[in-house]
């Protein structure tokens, strides 16, 4: 596996805002995947069923553009294969399993804070493995990220923690974390869409032997789905998971990765909590409490911190001068 990105430069402005537009429309993308998601169970679909479908379809979306973007360069997919296969079982597959199982075991909203607490991982991935010490303003940044989601899941209540679940979830946070660093890393040569197209395809796999062996399990429905208080066809929630909350989600991330480093893309990616609650609201007429607002506003506070926090180097290329997608 090649060298990871390292995160030791901040990005020029010509690579940061359109890096950060990259992630915020990723982290929508992402958002999306629950009221969607939400929708299909409803009306007869397991969450297995769901997710399986959802990565099966972004990955046979993105195999044609993949293809084109190697135009040939096979050599690419070889040298990589250990790394598409890894994507695709820890960043996609394995994340997906440790949630289901996170959540059988305790409330989602605990097993999502957790989850969510990969940033916090990729600073410490980056300190231990490359000695980059975070600056006081991006550990600032960083607790009132966390203070803010903790406001958007609506967990000042406090609940309880089974130990199992509390595993399970912290496989899950392992997985998002590493999503975060591969995604970043520009050195293998991979395009962005390359290296979402393998992994998803890997990751599609193995959740559909996971599920046929039981592991997930999986159960589908041809009923009308209910979103924004009016039916759709099945179909219509369904590809709009694999095309949008998928395909496009995964390409936007690892693009916007590449332009911020690992460590800011995936602060960024907390903005999903609050564009999920947004969607919920606009889909399935869960309005959003003013506690969750007020943490949407501290996850951007802590944002701005975690990128003025972001180390500088006055001389040297930039992180990630490759080509991006």
């Amino acid at each position: 596996m090649s060298t990871l990105t390292h995160d030791k430069r901040i990005a020029p402005p010509s690579r940061t805002a359109p890096g950060l537009v990259l992630a915020l429309l990723s982290a929508a993308s992402f958002a999306l995947s629950g009221p969607l998601a939400k929708g299909l169970i409803d009306s007869g679909w397991t969450a297995g069923a769901a997710v399986t479908a959802r990565v099966l379809i972004a990955a046979a979306v993105l195999i044609g553009p993949a293809l084109v973007a190697l135009r040939g360069r096979w050599f690419l997919v070889r040298r990589n294969l250990g790394l598409l296969v890894a994507y695709g079982l820890i960043a996609i597959a394995g994340c997906q399993l440790a949630y289901f199982n996170a959540v059988d075991h305790m409330e989602v909203g605990v097993a999502i804070l957790i989850e969510f607490t990969s940033p916090v991982a990729v600073i410490g991935w980056l300190w231990f493995r490359h000695g980059q010490r975070p600056s006081r303003l991006t550990v600032a940044g960083a607790v009132l990220a966390i203070i803010g989601l903790m406001l958007v899941l609506n967990l000042v209540s406090g609940a309880d923690l089974d130990t199992v679940g509390v595993l399970w979830a912290l496989g899950a946070m392992a997985g998002a974390a590493f999503y975060w660093i591969i995604s970043a890393d520009e050195d293998n040569g991979l395009p962005g869409i390359v290296l979402a197209a393998g992994g998803l395809l890997v990751g599609g796999i193995v959740l559909l032997v996971a599920g046929l062996i039981g592991i997930v399990p999986i159960a589908t429905s041809r009923a009308d789905v209910v979103l924004a208080g009016s039916p759709v066809p099945w179909w219509i929630p369904v590809t709009s998971l694999g095309v949008v909350t998928a395909g496009l989600a995964y390409v936007l991330g690892i693009a916007a990765s590449r332009r911020l480093g690992s460590r800011l893309a995936a602060f960024v990616g907390l903005t999903e909590a609050v564009a999920s609650v947004v969607f919920a609201w606009l889909l399935l007429d869960e309005a959003p409490a003013a506690i969750q607002l007020a943490g949407g506003v501290l996850i951007l506070l802590g944002v701005v911190a975690v990128r003025l926090g972001e180390p500088r180097v006055t001389s040297g290329p930039d992180v990630g001068d490759a080509a991006t997608p």
